[in-house]
């Protein structure tokens, strides 16, 4: 099997995890504060990382080659997080996950301009029907003649930190060792959230905890396979396969919560998808 085919399995996986953390976000959000949910999220997230280094390698690698991006890596997923989060509270699931998917559009443009990977006409043409598909996700007024609901401009604050999420996570991935960048993941979020605590914080219920453990727990293992994944292909490989994410989306809004995609999200889902597929396949080699 070639790095790049693991690469995108690990990849496929970590998208199952994230989109099973997002639902049980969506769930959560309904009775504590934003800031709280991420705040232990990330805290389990770094425990849970570091016990199984300490397990399986006997050390936590904290010492970083590059410790400013990583700080500016983990700072990216708490703003990711965040403005989901919010989102979360007043669209479907599905809704919020269609319009995050500029972030595969922005990831294989800036994968280009920044980390100098060669992406072809085709692929441009991709990203272009992707971003496309975006926009109709979005539900503009000039489609739909109504007024657009601000939370719907949230996850476009979410597809931006992810961007530069991933292309750290890419560039770091030449600098550090997986195992670094795995415990740095959460670090500078956990900190960042956890100054809020004093104005937010309210004691758990018992049950809760449980369930707090598991966003740290699917976070931490997604995020692992993520930095992954980025070791073994490139992004501009790997950002399509971030499309998969929007089925597991819809599928969990219709099973969770009840929300059939409309037509509008349909739609843009769809010419996401295309866009997706067609930056996917494979480039011909010349004979």
């Amino acid at each position: 099997m070639s790095r790049s085919l693991q690469g995108v399995l690990l990849q496929l996986v970590a998208l199952a995890l994230f989109v099973t953390m997002d639902a049980l976000l969506k769930v959560l959000v309904a009775s504590h504060a934003v800031p709280q949910l991420m705040f232990v999220r990330f805290v389990f997230h770094t425990l849970l990382v570091m016990a199984a280094l300490k397990l399986l390698t006997s050390k936590v690698p904290f010492r970083s080659r590059a410790p400013g991006l990583q700080t500016l890596r983990s700072l990216c997923l708490a703003t990711a997080n965040a403005a989901l989060s919010v989102a979360l509270i007043h669209i479907p699931l599905a809704d919020a996950t269609a319009v995050a998917f500029a972030a595969p559009v922005l990831t294989v443009a800036l994968a280009a301009v920044w980390l100098g990977e060669k992406v072809s006409p085709r692929r441009w043409l991709g990203c272009a029907i992707g971003f496309a598909g975006v926009l109709v996700a979005l539900r503009p007024p000039f489609l739909t003649g109504e007024a657009l609901h601000w939370a719907m401009l949230l996850p476009l604050v979410t597809a931006v930190a992810n961007t530069v999420y991933q292309l750290l996570t890419r560039k770091l991935a030449a600098v550090d060792e997986p195992h670094t960048t795995f415990v740095h993941t959460s670090i500078a979020a956990a900190v960042v959230t956890g100054l809020a605590q004093p104005f937010v914080w309210e004691t758990p219920a018992a049950a809760d905890w449980p369930l707090f453990a598991a966003l740290g727990l699917l976070g931490g293992a997604g995020h692992c396979l993520l930095v992954l994944a980025f070791a073994r292909a490139p992004a501009s490989v790997l950002a399509p396969m971030s499309y998969t994410q929007l089925l597991w989306a819809g599928l969990a809004g219709v099973l969770v919560f009840g929300d059939w995609p409309d037509g509008w999200t349909a739609l843009g889902a769809g010419i996401i998808a295309a866009g997706g597929i067609l930056v996917a396949l494979p480039e011909r080699r010349p004979r």
